[in-house]
Protein backbone atom coordinates (compact mmCIF):
# COMPACT_ATOMS: atom_id res chain seq x y z
CA UNK A 1 0.00 0.00 0.00
CA UNK A 2 1.46 3.73 -0.45
CA UNK A 3 2.02 5.91 2.59
CA UNK A 4 -1.55 7.13 1.92
CA UNK A 5 -3.50 4.24 2.44
CA UNK A 6 -1.38 2.85 4.93
CA UNK A 7 -2.08 5.43 6.98
CA UNK A 8 -5.73 5.63 6.57
CA UNK A 9 -5.92 1.86 7.34
CA UNK A 10 -4.64 2.47 10.24
CA UNK A 11 -6.33 5.21 10.88
CA UNK A 12 -9.83 3.31 10.16
CA UNK A 13 -8.39 0.35 12.30
CA UNK A 14 -7.42 2.17 15.36
CA UNK A 15 -10.10 5.63 15.72
CA UNK A 16 -13.44 6.46 16.43
CA UNK A 17 -15.38 6.60 13.23
CA UNK A 18 -16.61 10.28 14.31
CA UNK A 19 -15.59 11.91 11.49
CA UNK A 20 -14.96 11.23 7.18
CA UNK A 21 -11.92 13.06 6.14
CA UNK A 22 -11.38 13.57 2.62
CA UNK A 23 -8.24 10.87 1.56
CA UNK A 24 -5.56 13.04 2.03
CA UNK A 25 -3.04 12.25 4.77
CA UNK A 26 -1.52 16.09 5.38
CA UNK A 27 2.31 16.43 6.58
CA UNK A 28 2.93 19.72 6.56
CA UNK A 29 1.69 22.95 5.68
CA UNK A 30 2.67 26.66 5.13
CA UNK A 31 0.62 29.60 4.63
CA UNK A 32 -2.40 28.53 2.22
CA UNK A 33 -0.99 25.11 1.25
CA UNK A 34 -0.47 22.31 2.90
CA UNK A 35 1.74 18.46 1.66
CA UNK A 36 0.94 15.21 1.85
CA UNK A 37 2.60 12.28 3.14
CA UNK A 38 3.44 11.44 -0.92
CA UNK A 39 4.91 14.91 -1.48
CA UNK A 40 1.53 16.17 -3.20
CA UNK A 41 1.13 19.84 -2.27
CA UNK A 42 -2.90 20.97 -2.04
CA UNK A 43 -4.18 24.30 -1.93
CA UNK A 44 -6.86 24.65 1.46
CA UNK A 45 -10.02 26.42 0.76
CA UNK A 46 -10.92 25.38 4.50
CA UNK A 47 -8.45 26.69 6.74
CA UNK A 48 -9.89 24.38 9.73
CA UNK A 49 -13.47 25.78 9.68
CA UNK A 50 -11.75 29.40 10.67
CA UNK A 51 -9.14 28.25 12.67
CA UNK A 52 -6.53 28.78 10.49
CA UNK A 53 -7.36 32.02 9.73
CA UNK A 54 -3.80 33.21 9.55
CA UNK A 55 -2.42 30.40 7.60
CA UNK A 56 -0.72 27.51 8.35
CA UNK A 57 2.51 27.85 10.47
CA UNK A 58 1.87 31.80 10.62
CA UNK A 59 5.44 32.77 11.73
CA UNK A 60 4.11 35.69 14.17
CA UNK A 61 2.11 32.49 16.15
CA UNK A 62 4.67 29.90 15.88
CA UNK A 63 7.63 32.38 17.42
CA UNK A 64 5.10 33.45 19.97
CA UNK A 65 4.22 29.69 21.14
CA UNK A 66 7.74 28.73 20.80
CA UNK A 67 9.17 31.60 23.25
CA UNK A 68 6.54 30.66 26.11
CA UNK A 69 7.13 27.21 25.77
CA UNK A 70 10.56 27.66 27.01
CA UNK A 71 8.74 29.85 29.97
CA UNK A 72 5.85 28.11 31.00
CA UNK A 73 2.58 26.47 29.76
CA UNK A 74 0.46 25.90 32.21
CA UNK A 75 0.18 26.50 35.69
CA UNK A 76 -4.01 25.97 35.91
CA UNK A 77 -6.74 28.37 37.07
CA UNK A 78 -5.14 28.21 41.24
CA UNK A 79 -2.18 30.71 40.65
CA UNK A 80 -1.47 33.81 38.39
CA UNK A 81 0.49 33.97 35.61
CA UNK A 82 2.40 36.60 33.84
CA UNK A 83 0.48 36.63 30.59
CA UNK A 84 -3.12 36.19 31.60
CA UNK A 85 -4.11 39.56 32.48
CA UNK A 86 -2.79 41.37 29.14
CA UNK A 87 -4.43 38.35 27.15
CA UNK A 88 -7.88 39.51 28.80
CA UNK A 89 -7.59 43.28 28.83
CA UNK A 90 -6.70 42.72 25.05
CA UNK A 91 -9.46 40.60 24.04
CA UNK A 92 -11.74 42.85 26.07
CA UNK A 93 -10.89 45.80 24.15
CA UNK A 94 -10.87 44.10 20.90
CA UNK A 95 -14.56 42.95 21.21
CA UNK A 96 -15.26 46.87 23.33
CA UNK A 97 -16.40 44.59 26.46
CA UNK A 98 -15.00 44.83 29.77
CA UNK A 99 -14.52 40.77 30.73
CA UNK A 100 -13.36 37.80 29.56
CA UNK A 101 -13.85 34.00 30.91
CA UNK A 102 -11.64 32.00 28.84
CA UNK A 103 -11.84 28.40 28.08
CA UNK A 104 -10.28 26.05 25.43
CA UNK A 105 -12.66 24.89 22.80
CA UNK A 106 -15.79 26.50 20.67
CA UNK A 107 -18.00 23.80 22.57
CA UNK A 108 -16.73 24.89 25.74
CA UNK A 109 -17.26 28.47 25.30
CA UNK A 110 -20.69 28.05 24.49
CA UNK A 111 -21.47 25.95 27.20
CA UNK A 112 -20.16 28.88 29.00
CA UNK A 113 -22.69 31.38 27.71
CA UNK A 114 -25.42 29.15 28.17
CA UNK A 115 -24.30 28.94 31.70
CA UNK A 116 -23.76 32.69 32.29
CA UNK A 117 -27.13 33.57 30.80
CA UNK A 118 -28.86 31.19 32.70
CA UNK A 119 -27.06 32.52 36.20
CA UNK A 120 -27.65 36.17 35.26
CA UNK A 121 -31.32 35.55 34.57
CA UNK A 122 -31.67 33.91 38.27
CA UNK A 123 -30.08 36.56 39.97
CA UNK A 124 -30.67 39.39 37.66
CA UNK A 125 -33.29 39.43 35.87
CA UNK A 126 -35.24 37.50 38.76
CA UNK A 127 -36.65 34.62 36.32
CA UNK A 128 -37.64 31.58 38.71
CA UNK A 129 -35.39 28.81 39.80
CA UNK A 130 -34.89 26.08 36.97
CA UNK A 131 -37.81 28.68 34.41
CA UNK A 132 -34.94 30.07 32.54
CA UNK A 133 -35.47 29.62 28.45
CA UNK A 134 -32.89 29.97 26.07
CA UNK A 135 -33.83 30.53 22.37
CA UNK A 136 -31.69 29.44 19.27
CA UNK A 137 -31.99 29.14 15.80
CA UNK A 138 -33.47 25.98 14.01
CA UNK A 139 -30.36 24.45 11.25
CA UNK A 140 -27.85 26.00 14.26
CA UNK A 141 -24.60 24.59 14.97
CA UNK A 142 -23.07 25.54 18.21
CA UNK A 143 -20.71 22.46 19.02
CA UNK A 144 -21.12 18.52 19.84
CA UNK A 145 -21.97 18.55 24.12
CA UNK A 146 -24.90 16.82 24.74
CA UNK A 147 -26.76 19.95 26.15
CA UNK A 148 -25.79 21.76 22.75
CA UNK A 149 -26.61 18.78 20.67
CA UNK A 150 -30.22 19.06 22.64
CA UNK A 151 -30.90 22.28 20.58
CA UNK A 152 -29.97 21.19 17.40
CA UNK A 153 -32.09 20.43 14.67
CA UNK A 154 -29.83 18.09 12.61
CA UNK A 155 -30.89 13.97 13.04
CA UNK A 156 -27.39 13.16 12.39
CA UNK A 157 -25.67 15.31 15.36
CA UNK A 158 -28.93 15.01 17.70
CA UNK A 159 -29.82 11.37 16.97
CA UNK A 160 -29.29 8.37 20.00
CA UNK A 161 -28.12 11.12 22.29
CA UNK A 162 -30.79 11.52 24.73
CA UNK A 163 -32.37 12.26 27.04
CA UNK A 164 -31.48 15.80 26.46
CA UNK A 165 -31.12 19.14 28.26
CA UNK A 166 -34.56 20.96 28.33
CA UNK A 167 -34.45 25.08 28.89
CA UNK A 168 -34.32 26.23 24.89
CA UNK A 169 -36.73 27.36 22.55
CA UNK A 170 -35.68 26.22 18.67
CA UNK A 171 -37.40 29.47 16.21
CA UNK A 172 -36.68 29.85 12.52
CA UNK A 173 -33.79 31.54 11.76
CA UNK A 174 -33.96 34.95 10.28
CA UNK A 175 -37.70 35.26 11.12
CA UNK A 176 -38.18 37.56 13.90
CA UNK A 177 -41.48 37.56 14.31
CA UNK A 178 -41.29 33.94 15.19
CA UNK A 179 -38.35 35.29 17.69
CA UNK A 180 -40.96 37.92 19.23
CA UNK A 181 -43.66 35.19 19.72
CA UNK A 182 -41.19 32.96 21.57
CA UNK A 183 -40.01 34.91 24.36
CA UNK A 184 -41.76 35.19 27.57
CA UNK A 185 -40.86 36.49 31.09
CA UNK A 186 -38.09 33.68 31.23
CA UNK A 187 -36.77 33.97 28.42
CA UNK A 188 -33.15 34.89 29.27
CA UNK A 189 -31.43 34.96 26.11
CA UNK A 190 -31.27 34.51 22.26
CA UNK A 191 -27.88 32.15 21.12
CA UNK A 192 -27.73 32.64 17.10
CA UNK A 193 -24.59 32.19 14.59
CA UNK A 194 -24.74 36.03 12.86
CA UNK A 195 -23.55 34.18 9.80
CA UNK A 196 -24.49 29.78 9.84
CA UNK A 197 -21.47 28.45 9.16
CA UNK A 198 -22.11 24.72 9.11
CA UNK A 199 -26.26 24.86 7.30
CA UNK A 200 -23.78 26.10 4.08
CA UNK A 201 -22.52 29.56 5.06
CA UNK A 202 -26.27 31.12 5.48
CA UNK A 203 -26.35 34.49 5.75
CA UNK A 204 -29.50 36.16 7.45
CA UNK A 205 -31.92 38.74 5.89
CA UNK A 206 -31.20 42.38 6.19
CA UNK A 207 -32.23 44.24 9.12
CA UNK A 208 -32.17 40.48 10.98
CA UNK A 209 -29.44 41.13 13.67
CA UNK A 210 -30.83 44.60 14.06
CA UNK A 211 -33.82 43.54 14.80
CA UNK A 212 -32.79 40.90 17.27
CA UNK A 213 -30.62 43.58 19.05
CA UNK A 214 -33.75 45.82 19.33
CA UNK A 215 -35.58 42.68 20.84
CA UNK A 216 -33.37 41.61 23.42
CA UNK A 217 -33.25 44.97 24.19
CA UNK A 218 -37.12 46.06 24.77
CA UNK A 219 -37.74 42.68 26.72
CA UNK A 220 -34.70 42.91 28.95
CA UNK A 221 -33.12 39.34 27.28
CA UNK A 222 -29.25 39.05 26.60
CA UNK A 223 -28.06 38.40 22.54
CA UNK A 224 -25.54 36.23 22.44
CA UNK A 225 -23.16 35.73 18.96
CA UNK A 226 -21.61 32.77 18.40
CA UNK A 227 -18.89 34.33 16.32
CA UNK A 228 -16.71 30.87 16.87
CA UNK A 229 -16.77 31.22 13.24
CA UNK A 230 -17.74 34.08 11.61
CA UNK A 231 -15.25 36.10 14.12
CA UNK A 232 -11.97 37.41 14.44
CA UNK A 233 -11.60 38.67 10.50
CA UNK A 234 -13.20 35.74 8.41
CA UNK A 235 -15.67 38.46 6.88
CA UNK A 236 -14.44 41.32 6.15
CA UNK A 237 -14.79 42.73 9.64
CA UNK A 238 -13.51 41.86 13.35
CA UNK A 239 -17.11 40.23 13.51
CA UNK A 240 -19.65 39.59 11.78
CA UNK A 241 -21.83 41.61 13.74
CA UNK A 242 -20.40 44.88 12.70
CA UNK A 243 -21.72 44.47 8.90
CA UNK A 244 -25.37 45.35 10.53
CA UNK A 245 -23.56 47.68 12.64
CA UNK A 246 -24.66 45.55 15.72
CA UNK A 247 -23.04 45.11 19.08
CA UNK A 248 -24.42 42.62 21.17
CA UNK A 249 -24.44 41.90 25.06
CA UNK A 250 -21.93 38.58 24.36
CA UNK A 251 -19.60 37.45 22.17
CA UNK A 252 -18.45 33.34 22.18
CA UNK A 253 -15.13 33.06 20.28
CA UNK A 254 -12.62 30.37 19.35
CA UNK A 255 -10.93 28.51 16.52
CA UNK A 256 -9.06 31.74 14.92
CA UNK A 257 -7.94 32.74 18.72
CA UNK A 258 -5.79 30.15 18.91
CA UNK A 259 -4.14 30.83 15.51
CA UNK A 260 -4.75 27.44 14.47
CA UNK A 261 -1.80 26.43 16.94
CA UNK A 262 -3.56 25.57 20.39
CA UNK A 263 -7.21 25.33 21.15
CA UNK A 264 -8.43 29.47 22.70
CA UNK A 265 -12.46 30.22 23.59
CA UNK A 266 -13.74 32.62 25.22
CA UNK A 267 -17.20 34.45 26.51
CA UNK A 268 -16.51 38.23 26.14
CA UNK A 269 -18.77 40.35 28.06
CA UNK A 270 -19.62 43.21 30.03
CA UNK A 271 -19.05 43.07 33.85
CA UNK A 272 -22.51 43.34 35.03
CA UNK A 273 -22.67 40.11 33.21
CA UNK A 274 -19.52 38.09 33.54
CA UNK A 275 -19.49 39.68 37.30
CA UNK A 276 -22.35 37.19 38.38
CA UNK A 277 -19.84 34.26 38.80
CA UNK A 278 -18.18 33.86 42.19
CA UNK A 279 -14.97 31.83 42.75
CA UNK A 280 -15.71 28.26 42.38
CA UNK A 281 -19.05 28.54 40.26
CA UNK A 282 -17.09 27.66 37.05
CA UNK A 283 -13.55 27.08 36.02
CA UNK A 284 -11.43 24.57 33.57
CA UNK A 285 -7.84 23.76 34.21
CA UNK A 286 -6.17 24.62 30.92
CA UNK A 287 -8.85 27.34 29.97
CA UNK A 288 -6.47 31.10 29.96
CA UNK A 289 -3.26 29.32 29.96
CA UNK A 290 0.34 30.58 29.33
CA UNK A 291 0.55 29.41 26.12
CA UNK A 292 -3.02 29.96 25.22
CA UNK A 293 -2.66 33.51 26.18
CA UNK A 294 0.85 34.41 24.51
CA UNK A 295 -0.35 32.78 21.14
CA UNK A 296 -3.75 34.58 21.22
CA UNK A 297 -2.70 38.13 22.11
CA UNK A 298 -0.41 37.51 19.02
CA UNK A 299 -3.65 36.90 17.14
CA UNK A 300 -5.27 39.96 18.92
CA UNK A 301 -2.32 42.11 17.99
CA UNK A 302 -2.37 40.90 14.30
CA UNK A 303 -6.24 41.83 14.06
CA UNK A 304 -5.45 44.86 15.63
CA UNK A 305 -4.16 46.22 13.11
CA UNK A 306 -7.04 45.84 10.64
CA UNK A 307 -4.98 44.87 7.83
CA UNK A 308 -6.25 40.74 7.86
CA UNK A 309 -9.89 42.45 7.94
CA UNK A 310 -9.30 44.58 4.83
CA UNK A 311 -7.76 41.71 3.11
CA UNK A 312 -10.78 39.68 3.93
CA UNK A 313 -12.99 42.27 2.20
CA UNK A 314 -10.73 42.95 -0.76
CA UNK A 315 -10.27 39.01 -2.13
CA UNK A 316 -14.06 38.42 -0.28
CA UNK A 317 -15.50 40.43 -2.73
CA UNK A 318 -13.49 39.05 -5.88
CA UNK A 319 -14.45 35.31 -4.34
CA UNK A 320 -17.61 36.94 -4.60
CA UNK A 321 -17.94 38.03 -7.85
CA UNK A 322 -16.41 35.28 -9.38
CA UNK A 323 -18.09 32.61 -7.52
CA UNK A 324 -21.58 34.66 -8.94
CA UNK A 325 -20.15 33.99 -12.63
CA UNK A 326 -20.93 30.34 -11.89
CA UNK A 327 -24.46 30.96 -10.49
CA UNK A 328 -27.08 30.51 -12.84
CA UNK A 329 -25.31 28.48 -15.04
CA UNK A 330 -26.56 24.92 -14.55
CA UNK A 331 -23.75 23.64 -12.32
CA UNK A 332 -24.53 25.78 -9.09
CA UNK A 333 -27.69 26.97 -8.02
CA UNK A 334 -26.74 29.44 -5.49
CA UNK A 335 -23.55 30.95 -3.91
CA UNK A 336 -24.12 32.52 -0.16
CA UNK A 337 -21.42 34.82 2.00
CA UNK A 338 -19.73 37.50 3.21
CA UNK A 339 -16.07 37.84 3.33
CA UNK A 340 -13.87 35.25 2.50
CA UNK A 341 -16.24 32.77 3.47
CA UNK A 342 -18.95 31.18 1.16
CA UNK A 343 -21.33 28.55 0.70
CA UNK A 344 -21.94 26.87 -2.86
CA UNK A 345 -24.79 24.83 -3.42
CA UNK A 346 -23.97 22.50 -6.91
CA UNK A 347 -26.83 21.23 -8.58
CA UNK A 348 -27.58 17.74 -7.49
CA UNK A 349 -26.90 16.36 -11.17
CA UNK A 350 -23.20 16.94 -10.80
CA UNK A 351 -22.73 15.40 -7.61
CA UNK A 352 -23.00 14.92 -3.69
CA UNK A 353 -21.14 17.73 -2.20
CA UNK A 354 -18.96 14.99 -1.04
CA UNK A 355 -18.06 13.83 -4.72
CA UNK A 356 -17.11 17.62 -5.94
CA UNK A 357 -15.04 17.74 -3.11
CA UNK A 358 -13.33 14.32 -3.81
CA UNK A 359 -13.12 15.78 -7.32
CA UNK A 360 -11.24 19.40 -6.37
CA UNK A 361 -9.16 17.09 -4.26
CA UNK A 362 -7.75 15.46 -7.24
CA UNK A 363 -7.59 18.66 -8.82
CA UNK A 364 -5.11 19.51 -5.52
CA UNK A 365 -7.79 21.51 -4.18
CA UNK A 366 -9.26 21.22 -0.64
CA UNK A 367 -12.84 21.99 0.32
CA UNK A 368 -15.61 20.37 2.50
CA UNK A 369 -19.23 19.34 2.10
CA UNK A 370 -21.95 19.78 4.45
CA UNK A 371 -26.04 19.31 4.02
CA UNK A 372 -26.20 17.43 1.03
CA UNK A 373 -24.77 19.53 -2.09
CA UNK A 374 -22.98 22.32 -0.57
CA UNK A 375 -19.37 22.94 0.04
CA UNK A 376 -18.05 25.48 1.47
CA UNK A 377 -15.02 27.49 0.66
CA UNK A 378 -12.66 29.65 3.25
CA UNK A 379 -9.42 30.05 2.85
CA UNK A 380 -6.71 31.60 5.36
CA UNK A 381 -7.56 35.31 4.82
CA UNK A 382 -3.26 35.09 3.86
CA UNK A 383 -3.67 33.73 0.43
CA UNK A 384 -2.70 35.50 -2.63
CA UNK A 385 -5.07 36.50 -5.28
CA UNK A 386 -3.38 34.06 -7.69
CA UNK A 387 -3.45 31.19 -5.52
CA UNK A 388 -7.44 31.89 -4.78
CA UNK A 389 -7.79 32.39 -8.90
CA UNK A 390 -6.26 29.28 -9.14
CA UNK A 391 -8.02 27.28 -6.61
CA UNK A 392 -11.13 28.70 -8.41
CA UNK A 393 -10.02 27.70 -11.76
CA UNK A 394 -9.75 24.05 -10.46
CA UNK A 395 -13.69 24.46 -9.52
CA UNK A 396 -14.21 25.28 -13.04
CA UNK A 397 -12.82 22.37 -13.98
CA UNK A 398 -14.41 20.35 -11.89
CA UNK A 399 -18.26 21.94 -12.39
CA UNK A 400 -17.48 21.37 -16.08
CA UNK A 401 -15.92 17.85 -16.47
Amino acid sequence: MSATETAIASAEAHSAHNYHPLPVVVASAEGAWMTDVEGRRYLDLLAGYSALNFGHGNRRLIDAAKAQLERVTLTSRAFHHDRFADFCTRLAELCGMEMVLPMNTGAEAVETAVKTARKWGYRVKGVPDGMAKIIVASDNFHGRTTTIISFSTDPEARADYGPYTPGFEIVPYGDLTALREAMTENTVAVLIEPIQGEAGVLVPPAGYLPGVRELTRERNVLFIADEIQSGLGRTGKTFACEHEGVVPDMYVLGKALGGGVVPVSAVVSSADILGVFKPGEHGSTFGGNPLACAVALEVIAMLRTGEYQERAAELGDHLHRELGLLAGGGAVEAVRGRGLWAGVDIAPALGTGREISERLMAERVLVKDTHGSTIRIAPPLVISKEDLDWGLDRLRTVLSA
